[in-house]
């Protein structure tokens, strides 16, 4: 007979391991992999969360959080993912593994075995795992229930039911896209203040307060907060010790529980939010997140008594704080100020030239005929005065800072002026405040653009100046600027203009335009909408009144070979004109600001157009796109002024327009020669899968590097597959290189293999093996065995025959 103590023991076990499985149950040994579709991420009952990888980056070297988010809901969707010590997400390759096993529960490795997170701590072996509809993800063992859960580990959201104990912190991410560490914080406090506060990057430490719960009582711990809950009806309140609940929010949103999913996040912009989203009984939910509550209310003027404070403020040093219509923050640098990360609208502000105690011989007062004083109504910087002096006057305020050389910025509050050094603080702009602030700036230089200037800036026109380019031996760009008016005959372009002067089709009579940090900035929306991401940077897609355009942001380089970037694409493309290449309209050289302005392509990358869908493309078109290739590439290597080797043809730097026309883009990479060079030296360039074997010898590289590159591009036109590609999942391991395997098929006479089920390509054989053959010649190991392009055009063309070609890789010192 059993023990009543031992019945009650395994009664109590089944109670706590039953409450913990009220979710959909995962076995030790069960495993998901990055980017294999074939394996759905771990779901809950309802469908409404689940756990898994979530692809964050768009390029070809795709990235993965280990995450938990809103299965149903399409937009900022993700409330928990796996992070580093220092706070920051970590971010799984392609192929990485996570598993669920007994020992030390989950375990994520990257494809090489490695691994780069774990679960932890965990005390006791693992029976199993749930992902409850709650959006708690559970590791259960057999005896003690729960002994890891996210919950447990917040990063910027909680969800009802979850409870942030003293000691938890919610950490805003850098940006709504960007998931690295930002600079605000939501914690509950030893005491029991629950408080929003800014900190210190990288170290984390914390500065002072902008949001203060007050539920510490220094006469009673009882009377002291214990911990923050965010309840099912989206109701966030502190529980003191002795049960009373202190509210942060509301007690009430007034939407009905079931019908909305809710959520309480430490946001980007240092606002902490509780917002709802409608739900849906089946598939993608439709609508958007609403804010229902903001905390605080005003985060501009949140900082009542900042004297002593540390820190920028809600905003970087030398930035202005002002309220959106939404009632979020909005972080402008100040009239003669530029962000010094334009990525980072909560970063820093720099000047544009910086102010010193210059003295002028013969004048009396410092400095008066360098500097002016700019107004700036309404605009109050509360910290770091130092000096303060009463006066109903302003101008005596404004002529103080004027003829001090250390005073950048003087605050007059109607009897006192007080005057402010760099760095500014805490800057903010409201109708509410009455003080007045005037900014010290270098005459000439106070209108700059800049990504906030007052309204009495912005309404005052500015110009684009034409750029003018030409190569001088080592490629430098000589920038010659036309200044002047009309009224003088000088051809000068305004930016409120631009769409009459260039049509929507950019036509060749355009020139290339050197546009302001602040013109690309607006025209993006801010850099918000990307199109894709290179080696050397970001390309996002702007609207100007002539159309719509692409930007190329080079930010992924070293300093020197960042400036070697846009000196030579912008020297290439800027003196060719061709059908077959992207138009450069502009470029913008602005301080360390380096991009490039392209005709937007409205059917994006080849790359996309093959490799992305479940259906080959039509033969016909793809044969038109290798036609347009190679007729691009001929006039680089022998029709333009001068010869240029491209060095990275690939799909990614083809693009496609309104009408499938393919243009070779991205010349970052480029190499010139002279009109009496046929060779050049210079390190090894492209991309892995269509980089000639050329590069790896010591002799000097020619275009049949180029000619190499076009042959394996051409194979994958053929094929619709890349020529070197991973999949991971079903034991298949590396496919075979799709030059090694195009071969193969045409020595044993099985060309079919290569279309097999493209009905079209079938169909049109003969031009098939024509291609074939061309794009085997093209690949040949040796490059004098190679054809020029011209003899590519011709063959491809059918006006000169195709002999078969031979083995192409003879040799076995390359692989």
């Amino acid at each position: 007979m059993v023990p009543l103590s031992v019945s009650l023991l395994l009664l109590l076990s089944s109670v706590v391991v039953y409450a913990q499985t009220n979710g959909t149950r995962i076995p030790t040994g069960s495993s998901l992999i990055a980017g294999n579709s074939s394996l759905q991420p771990w779901r809950s009952p309802s469908n409404d969360f689940a756990f898994g990888f979530h692809n964050v980056d768009n390029d070809d070297n795709h990235l993965f959080l280990l995450a938990i988010w809103f299965y149903k809901v399409p937009e900022n969707n993700i409330v928990w993912f796996a992070k580093a010590d220092d706070n920051n997400p970590v971010f799984a390759p392609k192929g990485s593994k996570i598993e669920l096993t007994a020992s030390i529960g989950l375990v994520l490795r990257n494809p090489n075995g490695g691994e780069i997170w774990k679960s932890e701590p965990i005390t006791s072996s693992i029976a199993f795992a749930t992902m409850n509809d709650t959006g708690n993800f559970v590791l259960v063992d057999s005896i003690n229930g729960s002994i890891w859960e996210s919950f447990k580990y917040p990063t910027n959201t909680l969800l009802p039911t979850q409870k942030l104990e003293i000691g938890g912190v919610l950490s805003s991410r850098k940006s709504l896209g960007n998931f690295s560490l930002g600079k605000f914080q939501f914690r509950l406090l030893g005491d029991g203040n629950a408080v929003l506060n800014t900190i210190n990057l990288p170290s984390g430490y914390p500065y002072d307060a902008y949001y203060i719960s007050n539920t510490y009582d220094p006469a009673s711990t009882q009377n002291s907060g214990s911990e923050v809950i965010f309840d099912e009806p989206g109701f966030l309140y502190v529980l003191k010790r002795n049960g009373v609940q202190v509210n942060i929010t509301q007690s009430s949103v007034g939407n009905p529980v079931e019908a909305y999913y809710y959520k309480a996040t430490m946001n980007f912009d240092g606002v902490l939010t509780v917002s709802s989203y409608p739900r849906s009984t089946s598939g993608v939910a439709n609508g958007s997140w609403k804010d229902l509550f903001r905390i605080p209310d005003n985060i501009c003027l949140s900082y009542e008594n900042p004297i002593g404070r540390l820190g920028s403020g809600i905003c970087g040093f030398n930035s202005i704080c002002t309220l959106k219509s939404n009632g979020r923050p909005s972080c402008n640098c100040a009239q003669g100020y530029t962000f010094i990360d334009p990525n980072y609208e909560f970063g820093n502000c720099k000047p544009y030239i910086a102010q010193g105690c210059e003295e002028e011989e013969g004048v009396d007062n410092f400095n008066q005929n360098l500097y002016e004083m700019v107004d700036l109504p309404n605009t109050d910087w509360p910290m770091y005065d130092y000096e303060r002096f009463p006066t109903m006057n302003e101008q005596v305020c404004k002529s103080s800072c004027l003829e001090d050389c250390f005073c950048v910025l003087a605050v007059f509050g109607g009897s006192d002026c007080w005057k402010k050094r760099l760095p500014l603080c805490n800057g903010r702009q409201d109708a509410s405040i009455t003080s007045f602030s005037f900014l010290k700036l270098r005459k000439n230089v106070s209108l700059e653009s800049s990504p906030v200037a007052d309204d009495r800036t912005q309404k005052k026109q500015t110009t684009i100046v034409i750029v003018m380019s030409t190569l001088f031996g080592s490629s430098v760009l000589m920038i010659f600027i036309l200044l002047g008016f009309k009224y003088l005959g000088i051809f000068v372009l305004k930016r409120e203009i631009l769409g009459e002067t260039c049509t929507k089709k950019f036509s060749s009579e355009c020139n290339l335009i050197q546009f302001a940090y602040m013109d690309i900035y607006k025209a993006t929306n801010g850099f918000k909408e990307e199109l894709g991401r290179g080696s050397c940077g970001i390309v996002y897609k702007g609207t100007t009144e002539a159309g719509a355009i692409a930007v190329k942001k080079l930010d992924r380089m070293f300093e020197a070979d960042r400036e070697k970037e846009f000196r030579t694409e912008v020297n290439v493309i800027g003196q060719t004109h061709h059908k077959n290449l992207v138009r450069l309209l502009g470029c913008c050289d602005e301080g360390n600001n380096r991009m490039l302005v392209y005709q937007f392509m409205s059917n994006g990358s080849l790359s996309t157009f093959l490799f992305n869908g479940d259906l080959k493309p039509s033969w016909k078109l793809r044969s038109q796109i290798a036609y347009e290739i190679a007729r691009g590439l001929l006039y680089l290597h022998e029709e333009c002024d001068t010869h240029i080797i491209h060095c990275d043809i690939k799909p990614q730097n083809i693009l496609l327009d309104d009408d499938y026309n393919a243009k070779i883009s991205d010349f970052g990479l480029a190499k010139l020669l002279k009109m009496d060079q046929s060779r050049t030296e210079t390190g090894i360039r492209g991309t892995k899968g269509y980089v000639a074997p050329d590069w790896f010898r010591s002799s000097p590289i020619n275009a049949k590097v180029d000619v190499y590159s076009y042959g394996v591009l051409l194979l994958e036109i053929i094929c619709c597959r890349r020529n070197v590609e991973m999949e991971v999942g079903d034991g298949e391991g590396e496919r075979e290189v799709l030059t090694d395997w195009a071969y193969d098929c045409y020595e044993q006479g099985r060309l079919d293999a290569l279309i097999e089920g493209d009905m079209e390509a079938i169909d049109d054989f003969l031009r098939v093996e024509r291609f074939v053959k061309v794009a085997i010649w093209c690949i040949q190991e040796d490059p004098s065995k190679r054809p020029t392009m011209e003899m590519v055009m011709l063959m491809l063309a059918g006006n000169v025959e195709v002999s078969v070609p031979p083995c192409p890789y003879p040799f076995s010192s390359i692989v």
